[in-house]
This record gives C-alpha cells, sequence and structure tokens, in this order.
C-alpha cells in the first residue's frame, strides 16, 4: 500500500474502530484518488478526502413499537447525512438484523459517490434499522414504520433528504413511512421514492437497479468491440436487483442461468426466462429468503450451502448484499474464462476482486457506477413530483439508458489507462469526487 494512503487510512480506523465495511470502502476510494489529489492542489489544500470521510450528520435514534402479542418492542434507528454538497442528501433505508452505524456510513459514503455519477444533483445518504421485517404482520411493519417516522420525519423533507427503500423496504414500507410523514406535516410532497404510482411514484422503479447494471455492462461490452446478445450470466440473489436484471438480459438476448439466496443457489441450462423469472416475485414474496423452491417449480439444478460463481458463464453479476464475491470466487470465474465481473450490489466483491481482474485484463465494473440505476430512477422520481406529473414507461427507460451510459462515459473518462484499458474503479471513483469536490470549494469549504 502506498505510504500516503497508508497513513490516511491508518487515521480513518482510529477515528471510525470496528467498522471495517467503510473502511473498506474508504480504502478503496482513496487509494485511486489520492495520486489524482497530489496531482491537483486545490483538492489537497482544500482537505476535500479529508471532510468527504467525515459525514455532515449522523442521527441515531430509538424506536419503540408494540408487537400484536401487546409486548414492547425496541429497535434502533439511524440516518447518515453524509454529504448535500450536490443536492438534498438522498440514498435507501434498510431494514435488516445487521444494521449497524459502521455498515450505514460504508453505503452512505458510496452512495455520495454513486449520486454524484448520474449527473443528477442528489447529495448521499443513507439509513435504516436493525428491525427484521421477516416474520413480522403487516400491522407489526405498520406500527413499527410509524415509530420509526415519528422521529425521522424532523431531519428529512423534499429539499433535505429524501430517503427511499433498500433491503427490507419495500412499496408497503414506504407506504407506512409515506402515511405517518404526511400525517406528522401536513402536507403532501415528494419526500420519499419507492413510492406507488398511484400516489407519485415512477415507472421502472423497481426494476431500476438491475436493468441500469445491464446497459451499463452493455456499454462495457461495446468498448470490447463486443454484444451482450448470446451471452451467459450468473446472478446472485433473487430480489428486485436479480429480478429486473434477467428482465432486462431476456429482452436483450442475453441467457440468465443462476439465481440465489442464503440456502444455496439454481442453475438452468435452459436459461432463467419468462415464467421463471416472474417466478422470483413470488420468492421474494414468500418471505421465506431461499431458493429452493425454484427448483421444485421449474425442475431446475439447486446446489445446497454453494455460490453460483463456480458456474462457466461469460458475465458475473452480484446482486444480494457486500462482499459476496470473494478472491477464490474470482480466480475461479476468471479460469473459467469469465470476460466481465459487475458489481449489482453494493460493494458486492472483496477488495482483493478487482486487483485480480485488472491483472487477468478483465473488465471489473464497481458498484457505484454499475447500481446506480435505482437511485438514477429515484431522482427522476424526485423530479416527476417537482413537476406534479408522470413520465411514460418509454420516457423513463429511456432516460435510464442514457444516464448509465453517461456514467459510463465518465468512467471511461477518468478510467483510461496509457495502454488503452480501463480501470472503471479508478474512473467511477475520481468522475464521482470530482463534481463533489469543485461544489465543495464553490460553496466556501464546507
Amino acid at each position: 500500500m502506498d505510504t500516503k494512503v497508508k497513513e490516511f487510512i491508518d487515521k480513518v480506523v482510529a477515528k471510525n474502530p470496528a467498522q471495517e465495511e467503510f473502511v473498506q470502502a474508504v480504502q478503496e476510494v482513496v487509494e485511486k484518488l489520492i495520486p489524482f489529489v497530489e496531482d491537483n492542489p486545490k483538492y489537497k489544500e482544500a482537505k476535500i478526502l479529508e471532510k468527504m470521510v467525515e459525514p455532515e450528520r449522523v442521527i441515531m435514534f430509538r424506536v419503540p413499537w408494540l408487537d400484536d402479542q401487546g409486548e414492547v418492542q425496541i429497535n434502533r434507528g439511524y440516518r447518515i447525512e453524509f454529504n448535500s454538497a450536490i443536492g438534498p442528501y438522498k440514498g435507501g433505508l434498510r431494514f435488516h438484523p445487521s444494521v449497524s452505524l459502521g455498515g450505514l456510513k460504508f453505503l452512505g459514503f458510496e452512495q455520495v459517490l454513486k449520486n454524484s455519477l448520474t449527473t443528477l444533483p442528489m447529495g448521499g445518504g443513507k439509513g435504516g434499522s436493525d428491525f427484521n421485517p421477516k416474520g413480522k404482520s403487516d400491522n407489526e411493519i405498520m406500527v413499527f414504520c410509524q415509530s420509526f417516522m415519528s422521529e425521522l420525519f424532523r431531519h428529512i423533507g423534499p429539499n433535505t433528504d429524501v430517503p427511499a427503500g433498500d433491503i427490507g423496504v419495500g412499496g408497503r414500507e414506504i407506504g407506512y413511512l409515506f402515511g405517518q410523514y404526511k400525517r406528522l406535516r401536513n402536507e403532501f410532497t415528494g419526500v420519499l421514492t419507492g413510492k406507488g404510482m398511484e400516489w407519485g411514484g415512477s415507472r421502472f422503479r423497481p426494476e431500476a437497479t438491475g436493468y441500469g447494471a445491464v446497459y451499463f455492462v452493455e456499454e462495457m461490452l461495446k468498448t470490447m468491440g463486443n454484444d451482450i446478445k448470446g451471452k451467459t450470466v450468473a446472478l446472485s440473489g433473487f430480489g428486485n436487483v436479480s429480478w429486473g436484471a434477467a428482465l432486462k438480459l431476456e429482452e436483450l438476448g442475453a441467457k440468465v442461468v443462476t439465481i440465489s439466496g442464503p440456502d444455496g443457489y439454481i442453475y438452468d441450462a435452459d436459461g432463467i426466462t419468462g415464467d421463471k423469472i416472474e417466478y422470483m416475485l413470488e420468492l421474494r414474496a414468500s418471505n421465506n429468503d431461499v431458493v429452493k423452491p425454484f427448483a421444485e417449480e421449474f425442475d431446475a439444478q439447486f446446489i445446497a450451502g454453494k455460490k453460483p460463481w463456480e458456474q462457466k458463464v461469460d458475465i458475473a453479476i452480484p446482486c444480494a448484499i457486500q462482499n459476496e464475491l470473494n478472491a477464490d470466487d474470482a480466480k475461479q470465474l476468471l479460469n473459467n474464462g469469465v470476460q466481465i465481473i459487475a458489481e449489482a450490489s453494493n460493494m458486492g466483491c472483496t477488495a482483493e476482486v478487482p486487483a485480480l481482474c485488472q491483472e487477468a485484463k478483465v473488465p471489473f465494473g464497481p458498484g457505484k457506477a454499475v447500481n446506480a440505476g435505482g437511485v438514477a430512477v429515484s431522482g427522476l422520481e424526485m423530479s416527476q413530483n417537482s413537476l406534479r406529473y408522470n413520465w411514460t414507461a418509454e420516457e423513463v427507460d429511456e432516460k435510464l439508458k442514457r444516464i448509465m451510459k453517461d456514467i459510463h462515459d465518465t468512467c471511461v473518462k477518468f478510467g483510461t489507462e496509457d495502454d488503452g484499458t480501463i480501470d472503471y474503479v479508478k474512473g467511477a471513483n475520481i468522475g464521482g469526487f470530482v463534481k463533489v469536490a469543485d461544489a465543495m470549494i464553490a460553496q466556501g469549504h464546507v
């Protein structure tokens, strides 16, 4: 590790003990950014990097609620308002037992650069709770959401902070949260994204992250003089991201052969298409968090306790959680001739994976670029709310495709090396950084 990078990371570790995911995210960024900052003294003198790794505001609060048995339960709520240099804080709410301060800081930090790359005027933030919606009744989820919003409402607003959904927070939860915000504020405003179409939502929001990831991969292939049609693709997960990716891949003529869950993965040599993709929605709605029923429904192969990266495919797209594809997985994929690895989940690969890909001359797409389609359509929902208007499905899809192409172009601009190869990690980090850094300087080093 470069000496300057090590000195910087040591300070981050000292200030953020036991926040490994946050430190990992910062390290991945500063390894690419510090040489760039050294060559651009205005960023160094203003200590922009040092400012950017500190959230502008961290909000933590208790969330008491009454379960269906009449017993009081207490969870912890968070909102990390990381950076508002280019617009209101924007980023999802996650309801999951694993939610912690360090995990949300990692997500919020990534969100700053991701939102910058979209070209839309959005700052970065993230939030959530260690509440687990799994196994809860609709009434319990509603009561929890109302209690959560009863504190959060005083910190958010359409021009301040606009949360969205994330893991554990779908259309149902957004509805309950929005209803409570409206009740407390006595106003109907675009304070949350991921809303229902009947009350301010945007078309393609559930599919957006998956669609966007495929559009980005399509652009990566074009730079290689290649095409997505006919490619075999391994996806992980079976939620909104992998579902949206499967839909768009089928439309563009690629063949998805895997999805996965905590119990193992599905391999379907015939391709996961049509009714099989729609069945993914049933799997998710069951709240059982397993994929084995897919194999029973469609006579596909189920491999228990393993990950899909052992299969020989052209493209690998992790779509589930952070660090789900490690160095051993990457080596297996590379040995099997994978052409692209692209993160549709946030930091879906461990820190060693991009370097392994670079060494093998295989393009690696980082999450902050590849999965920006979700927040891009959230930004489009904000625009539609401001206009009191809805664009058609075709208009939203076209805007999303253009945004993902612009993100790819930015990565190419800042990530093209002297030998003509593209370091997408470098390109995404520098491209996202420059816009935020210039805005911070223009506003008086805030």
